[in-house]
């Protein structure tokens, strides 16, 4: 090994898994700068500043490998290496049934504990040391599981997307709500859905509307308040009818508008939520008493450290997007006794966080129960966000298990050539093995607590993610790899016990052999009929993958009848991105692409009418959804705004300013969104494909 300081740098960052070099699009290796890779081992807690420290910090990881860990993994049936010397154990498995033996030796330090068959977490001892295994099945949950008895193959089932906030009902405030969801979920059962897809329901900062984006949220484990079913309160805890008359007004125009005012709206939605929760206060009703006392038990720590949490974010509340790190020292380690005592001290504001999770809870599980109770064979599929805000619960909850000083993106690639800082917190791989998954495993939990699936937002950090250290550009990041096994091993355990799929985002730049990876694991990646194509142009549908489910689009690209539209285009010159010269260049180029698409529609089946003009979107939209249905995907979603055929999409990436991100309203009623007759064709014309393929 090379003894100077960068050698021994460059051998500690690889012994923490931290790249020294990537490679991009262009197939360019670039070298990590020593800055980058000082940085992200400083937030592993591997400082590396001198010989003296890395040469320390070399000690302090070699150490953590030889100790039996808190958690170990293991696939069921298969022998599980264990970081111990062979000796006598004991296994206590979850349904108490005892294994009694011996592992055998491997090296002085190692040994194979023989094949565990039963799925589940279990306890094992070896003289004094004891971890847990979670002994996991070979892949996920699947479609063919769900459908047991009934062949899959030919249920053929598709589903419908939705951005939960955008939809509408009368009385909601504004705001999209679980009781909007339950209404529509309803609906698409009677269409035939299978399935539908929802954006995250993640807790946000309740006391800031002004960071609204599903995609970062404060924490993982809880929901969006403002999502609280306020619909049925009147019938259970007391009227909140004079709030609502004293703000019927703005309600009104909040109701009216195509865009959500979300300063507005959550204000409204929070001072509605206070009287709620007075009413329930007032309230004799022991029996929602008794059910709120008991969710708070069953939700534990993590509840109460939350509701602790959006207290004092209430309380320090200024201009500082910081979060929590700008508040006094005492109250940024949320096991202090500062913070004990503002609990004690504020115990009414922190049963009233804890009292609109529960609201929110119930909401969810009502969608749920609801796209069940219509048949839907997988109902409600959740989407789980790949970081948090790092001033949110999550990180001031649980900082020994979050990266500091590091923020997550993507490198440079062909769409955003400078790469991209999204200014998330991460778990950190040592802090998860260290605390035996802990946070992994409740993150997962709740988000399949009330739903069938799961979509896993940049499912490639379960191998690595683009890490940026603060202050530094996008471009001079580098990977940092995660213990990919034991992830998709609870991944699929926790699929398996709660008998619901998984989807895995995977477009991007992919680790080598990740696809082959997520289909042997049973995971459904995503194939999206944009990026199906070749040099000859659009690929046939049943070529695509089995093992995955088939979309028109995603919330951050253009919609069906937007792309055919090149309204796309026009936002792009609208925002600066492009020039005249480069939009000119890019309608010609699409003009093209019209063609070959339809060409691939026609092929596929999906018409047999000659392409319609390029201000005729809706037209493309009828085709699309057809489309998709003929793949050979496992599973098809059409997102809402195709289904309708809109133009605009929900999320434009990489700008803060001068697009509507996230604020989209759909155009009806969630009950009524679906009866349109051309919608119900294009519904027909998917669950046709469906069942041809």
């Amino acid at each position: 090994m090379d003894n100077s300081y960068d050698g021994i740098l460059l051998a500690l960052a690889q012994e923490a898994g931290i790249a020294t070099h990537w490679r991009d699009v262009h197939e360019i290796d670039h070298l990590v700068s020593p800055d980058t890779l000082r940085s992200a081992l400083a937030s592993y807690g591997l400082p590396a500043l001198s010989v003296a420290q890395i040469a320390e910090s070399l000690h302090v990881l070699r150490n953590s490998t030889l100790r039996l860990p808190s958690l170990i993994t293991a696939t069921a049936g298969k022998s599980v290496l264990l970081p111990h010397r062979s000796g006598v154990f004991q296994l206590v498995c979850e349904d108490g049934t005892i294994v009694s033996g011996t592992t055998e030796a491997v090296t002085d330090g190692t040994s194979l504990l023989s094949p565990v068959s039963q799925i589940g977490y279990h306890r094992l001892a070896i003289g004094e040391a004891e971890t847990v295994v979670a002994v996991a099945p070979a892949s996920c949950f699947s479609l063919a599981d769900a459908y047991a008895p009934e062949a899959v193959t030919s249920a053929c089932p598709w589903g419908l997307a939705v951005q939960l906030y955008g939809l509408r009902r009368p009385g909601d405030g504004g705001i999209g709500d679980f009781k909007a969801l339950e209404v529509f979920v309803r609906a698409a059962a009677k269409e035939g859905a299978a399935a539908v897809a929802v954006s995250p329901v993640h807790a946000l900062l309740s006391g800031d509307p002004s960071q609204f984006s599903p995609y970062t949220p404060s924490s993982r484990l809880m929901l969006n308040v403002l999502y609280a079913d306020l619909a049925g309160v009147d019938g259970w805890i007391g009227s909140i009818t004079s709030s609502r008359s004293i703000n019927s007004a703005a309600q009104t125009g909040l109701e009216a508008k195509h865009l959500i005012d979300w300063p507005k709206a959550a204000q409204l939605r929070m001072e509605n939520l206070r009287h709620a929760f007075s009413a329930f206060e007032a309230s004799t009703a022991d029996v929602f008493h008794a059910a709120f006392a008991s969710f708070r038990r069953e939700r534990g720590a993590a509840l109460e450290r939350h509701a602790r949490f959006e207290a004092l974010y209430t309380h320090f509340k200024t201009s500082d997007t910081a979060g929590w790190r700008s508040w006094p020292a005492a109250f940024q380690d949320a096991a202090s006794s500062a913070v004990a005592r503002f609990a004690e001290q504020h115990a009414r504001e922190v049963s009233f966080h804890a009292f609109l999770q529960w609201l929110a809870d119930r909401g969810l599980q009502s969608a749920q129960q609801a796209a069940r109770a219509g048949g839907m064979k997988i109902g409600l599929i959740s989407d789980l966000a790949v970081g948090t805000n790092p001033g949110g619960s999550h990180t001031w909850s649980r900082p020994n298990e979050t990266l500091t000083g590091l923020t997550i993106g993507a490198p440079p690639d062909l769409l955003q050539p400078t790469g991209q800082d999204w200014g998330l917190a991460a778990f950190s791989p040592r802090g998860l093995r260290h605390n035996g998954f802990r946070a992994f495993i409740e993150m997962l939990r709740a988000a399949l607590r009330h739903a069938g699936g799961v979509r896993i937002d940049h499912v490639m950090g379960l191998a690595r993610l683009w890490v940026i250290p603060s202050g530094a550009t996008a471009a001079n990041g580098t990977y940092l790899a995660f213990p990919i096994d034991d992830l998709i091993r609870l991944v699929a355990l926790e699929s398996w016990r709660h008998r619901a799929i998984v989807l895995g985002e995977d477009l991007g730049t992919l680790p080598e052999g990740f696809h082959s990876r997520l289909e042997a694991a049973g995971l459904l990646g995503l194939r999206v009929m944009m990026f199906e194509r070749d040099a000859a142009g659009f690929t046939p549908p049943r070529t695509w993958s089995e093992n995955a489910t088939a979309m028109t689009a995603t919330h951050d690209l253009p919609t069906v009848a937007g792309w055919w539209s090149g309204r796309d285009i026009s936002w792009s010159k609208r925002l600066g991105r492009m020039d005249a010269t480069a939009a000119r260049i890019a309608r010609q180029e699409r003009k093209q692409d019209r063609r070959l698409l339809w060409k691939a529609f026609q092929a596929s089946g999906a018409t047999d009418a000659p392409p319609p003009a390029a201000r005729d979107g809706t037209t493309a939209a009828d085709a699309a959804a057809a489309h998709i249905g003929a793949s050979a995907c496992a599973l098809a979603l059409l997102p809402v705004e195709d289904a309708l055929g809109l133009a605009e999409q929900p999320n434009l990436p990489g700008v803060v300013t001068g697009h509507p991100n996230w604020r989209r309203r759909l155009p009806l009623s969630a009950d009524n969104l679906l009866d349109n007759a051309r919608v119900r064709r294009r519904l027909a014309a998917l669950a046709a494909a469906r069942s041809r393929r």
